[in-house]
C-alpha cells in the first residue's frame, strides 16, 4: 500500500512540475526581448550627456592668440583681454540656447552682484559662444540683456561676448576642456555648464561648475588668481583661511590655516599684554643702573 502510494505521489509530482514547466516557458515566450532598449539604471548617463562634460585643466595657459569676433562685429584675438592685472572669468555658452545657458549666466550675474569688486574694473567677463553659426547680432543682443541684469557702470568695458569659426572654438574647447555635441533630435546643444577663472596671464586657476554661485566663492576665486593682489588685507586673510573643495565644489573652512592663524592672533595678544610689563621692567633696570 505504500508503494502504491509513493507511485501516485512520484506521479502526481512529475505531472506538476510538467505544468509548471509549460506556464512558466509560456509566461517568458510572451514576455521575451520585443526589440525596445532596456531602461537605463540610475547611475548611468543619458545618452544625450554620453561625451559631454568638462576636464578640469587647472594650471594650463589659455592660447591668447586664438582670433574671435566680438559683439561689435570687430576682430579680435583672446590676448587682448589679459592685461596681466586683472583675472577673468570665462564661460563657454551659445546665445540661443533654451535653456541651462541662460540659467548659467543669469545664477552668474546674482553671484557676482553679492561682490563688492565690478566688472570692468576689479576682473573681466568673457562668454564665448561654441556654436560657429551664431554672429555679432546674436552676441549683441545677449550682452545688451545682461548689462540691464548686472546695471553696473563700466560693465559694458570690461563684459565682452565672443562668436566665432569652427577652427577657433575648436581650439578653445579643447584648452578648457569643454566637450560638447549637437542632439539632432532635440535640435540643440549637449553641454556642461562652468564659470572658467584664468589668471591676469591667462592660466587657468579654478573650475567652479554649475548654474548657481555663491558669492563668496566667486570673490575668493578672483582673488585666488591674483594670489590675493586685487583684494585689501582683510580680503587677503578671507582667501587664507578657506580653500577649494573640489568634492563640494566650493570653498571652505581651511582648519589647519585658521588654527595657525588663531595661534598668531594668540602670540600677539600676550606680547601686547606683556608689552607693559617688559617697559616696566626695563624702566627699573635702569634707575637700578643710575
Amino acid at each position: 500500500m505504500r508503494q502504491g502510494f509513493a507511485r501516485k505521489f512520484r506521479r502526481s509530482s512529475s505531472l506538476a512540475a510538467i505544468v509548471f514547466l509549460f506556464f512558466t516557458v509560456n509566461s517568458f515566450a510572451k514576455t521575451g526581448y520585443d526589440g525596445t532598449p532596456e531602461p537605463k539604471r540610475a547611475d548611468e548617463k543619458p545618452a544625450q550627456m554620453e561625451g559631454v562634460g568638462i576636464d578640469e585643466k587647472l594650471g594650463a595657459s589659455l592660447d591668447l592668440n586664438i582670433p574671435f569676433t566680438d559683439e561689435t562685429g570687430k576682430t579680435v584675438t583672446l590676448g587682448q583681454y589679459f592685461d596681466g592685472k586683472t583675472p577673468v572669468i570665462l564661460s563657454m555658452v551659445y546665445y540661443s540656447c533654451p535653456g541651462l545657458c541662460n540659467y548659467h549666466l543669469n545664477g552668474l550675474v546674482e553671484g557676482l552682484k553679492g561682490v563688492d569688486w565690478g566688472i570692468g574694473q576689479n576682473f573681466k567677463m568673457i562668454e564665448i559662444s561654441f556654436d560657429p553659426k551664431e554672429n555679432a547680432t546674436l552676441a549683441s543682443a545677449k550682452k545688451q540683456t545682461y548689462m540691464k541684469v548686472y546695471d553696473r557702470s563700466g560693465a559694458e568695458k570690461g563684459w565682452h561676448f565672443l562668436t566665432g569659426s569652427a577652427e577657433s572654438i575648436k581650439k578653445i574647447t579643447e584648452n578648457v576642456g569643454f566637450k560638447y555635441k549637437w542632439i539632432e533630435a532635440d535640435q540643440e546643444w549637449s553641454h556642461a555648464s562652468a564659470a572658467i577663472v584664468a589668471t591676469p596671464q591667462g592660466v587657468l586657476s579654478r573650475y567652479l561648475p554649475g548654474i548657481f554661485f555663491e558669492s563668496r566663492d566667486l570673490k575668493l576665486a578672483l582673488n585666488e588668481a591674483t594670489q590675493g593682489k586685487i583684494g585689501n588685507f582683510i580680503d587677503s586673510l578671507i582667501l587664507y583661511c578657506f580653500q577649494y573643495n573640489p568634492h563640494q565644489s566650493k570653498y571652505t573652512l581651511a582648519a589647519f590655516n585658521l588654527m595657525k592663524l588663531g595661534g598668531a592672533v594668540m602670540v600677539l595678544l600676550m606680547a601686547l599684554w606683556l608689552l607693559p610689563f617688559w617697559r616696566r621692567s626695563l624702566k627699573i633696570k635702569e634707575s637700578a643702573r643710575s
